[in-house]
């Protein structure tokens, strides 16, 4: 009678979980959370957590730490842990188990050596099972807001590292975050349940699959023949279908501008060493026409590096406006003449090469857009497809002359963004160093980052922006958005502000 009644108990749990699954491109790897690709940040997410956590209407708020205090100087953050809470695995949460991941992450520090945190900490001092003290070697102000990124700066169970480090590695992704990392087969599925241990309020969904499809359109499938329910960010379907769908009983949701894709000109190599030709670019570029056929008005065109929205991130200039007939006459004025149909000088022609990662579609059709732009006043853009191991290594290196670039959105801008700048790690600092400010730009990066005081932050960020804007380094195109689509059955859905969090947690399924 009891196995009976075991066994009926059981059942009835079976009959009332509730899965919600999700189309993904890709495993997410194995969600080591203080690495990189091709570990995929909205699950290092779900399962790692920090300190401190970035709410959605742009605030700090507590996450493994209950409170924390900032010495008058500036140089000490003391963080109070929150008691009783436990990794996935029934592992306690602790001093000692912070002091070891942040030991982890230092011994790999060259790997994290873009984010400004990393380069102005000093050391980690425990205080005692449940207080430690951050010292930093001078003022950083945005520490708070970088310690809440998703990564490098979350817990996993010191059981769980490889010889107490993480950098070739990790025996299993243990956090204290609402979802446990419990099955994957590569190219199908990976799988997500709730963790019970969690210290807050739970996920009101049992589990999550993400099934893995990667052509756009089959996902689309998936969705009508509900082998899926949930499609979030962008890339994952086409545009067009997204603008069909929205005719249709699913929820379809459009986030607000989160980051802005820009195109990076590197002031040193010719021939965008030459500030005429970066601006004629700039001003022959129609970024209306790109945001109505490219993005089918899902993400508006980007007149400057920054949305208005952005802290500090408005300046007082004029937008680079489309105008061909002008951007033709600046060459022209500059020396340049038309043979065969194109600008030359001095026996070169106007070429102009624009790197892009080749199984990016969105890049691929922006770059089409630019190449009919550019020829209009005789500059013959030469599309480069690279992949993407390639790519990033034109970022880091400078080889290139237009390059793909995006904002890192919240909660980076503008400072953790910016300090990443003053580094040879991503295109910003190689599209900014043929500029005769580069010394004053980092100095200011470097005051920003120091800063307490919100009038200097202000003066500061914009003095950047301005040299940024008026020596024409950056093409913007539009400001990014993420894109969401929802099985009807679903209730709680919702965009996030924050570009690489896909926002599970009120999520429900109807009965």
């Amino acid at each position: 009678m009891k196995k009976l009644f075991f066994v009926f108990i059981l059942l009835i749990s079976f009959l009332n979980s509730s899965e919600l699954k999700v189309a993904t491109s890709k495993n997410v790897g194995e969600l080591n959370p203080h690495l990189y690709s091709p570990n995929e940040m909205f699950a290092q997410n779900m399962v790692y957590e920090g300190f401190v956590s970035y709410s959605q209407d742009n605030q700090i708020i507590p996450s493994l730490a209950t409170s924390w205090e900032i010495s008058e100087d500036g140089l000490v953050y003391t963080f109070y842990l929150r008691k009783g809470v436990k990794f996935s695995n029934g592992e306690d949460f602790n001093a000692n188990a912070v002091k070891l991941n942040f030991d982890a992450i230092f011994a790999n520090k060259q790997r994290h050596i873009s984010f400004a945190l990393v380069r102005a900490f000093d050391y980690l001092e425990v205080v005692n099972d449940y207080e430690v003290k951050l010292h930093l070697k001078h003022i950083y102000e945005p520490t708070l807001r970088e310690l809440s990124l998703i990564r490098p700066f979350r817990f996993i169970a010191p059981s769980a590292m490889i010889d107490n480090n993480t950098k070739d590695g990790i025996k299993a992704p243990i956090g204290t975050g609402k979802w446990k990392f419990v099955d994957t087969k590569l190219g199908v599925y990976d799988k997500f349940v709730k963790n019970e241990n969690y210290w807050g309020e739970k996920a009101k969904i049992d589990s999550i699959v993400c099934k893995i499809i990667p052509d756009p359109s089959s996902k689309v499938i998936a969705l009508k023949t509900k082998e899926i329910d949930y499609i979030y960010t962008d890339g994952e379907i086409s545009l067009e279908d997204f603008i069909n769908l929205q005719k249709s009983d699913y929820q379809t949701l459009i986030s607000k501008p989160l980051s802005t894709i820009l195109i990076a000109q590197n002031t040193a190599k010719y021939p965008t060493n030459d500030i005429n030709v970066r601006k004629a670019i700039n001003m022959a570029i129609n970024k209306d026409e790109i945001s109505k056929y490219v993005f089918y008005g899902t993400r508006p065109k980007a007149d400057f590096f920054y949305d208005d929205n952005v802290p500090n991130g408005k300046i007082d200039r004029s937008t680079y406006e489309y105008n061909p007939k002008k951007a033709k006459q600046l060459l022209l004025d500059n020396g340049w003449e038309f043979k065969n149909g194109f600008l030359e000088k001095d026996g070169k022609r106007l070429d102009v090469v624009i790197s892009y990662i080749g199984i990016n579609a969105e890049q691929k059709a922006i770059s089409e857009v630019l190449q009919a732009n550019l020829k209009e006043i005789g500059i013959n853009l030469i599309l480069q497809a690279n992949e993407s191991t390639i790519f990033y290594k034109r970022h880091r290196n400078g080889e290139f002359e237009l390059i793909f670039n995006a904002t890192w959105g919240a909660p980076y801008e503008p400072e953790i963004f910016m300090a990443s700048m003053v580094a040879p790690a991503h295109a910003d600092y190689m599209a900014q160093i043929g500029l005769k400010q580069k010394p004053l730009i980092d100095e200011n990066i470097e005051k920003l980052s120091k800063t307490m005081n919100k009038d200097e932050k202000s003066k500061l960020a914009k003095e950047i922006l301005t040299i940024l804007h008026d020596e024409a380094v950056y093409i913007p195109i539009v400001y990014h958005t993420n894109i969401c689509v929802a099985s009807p059955k679903l209730k709680g859905v919702k965009t996030s502000i924050l570009k690489y969090e896909i926002p599970f947690d009120d999520i429900e399924i109807k009965e």
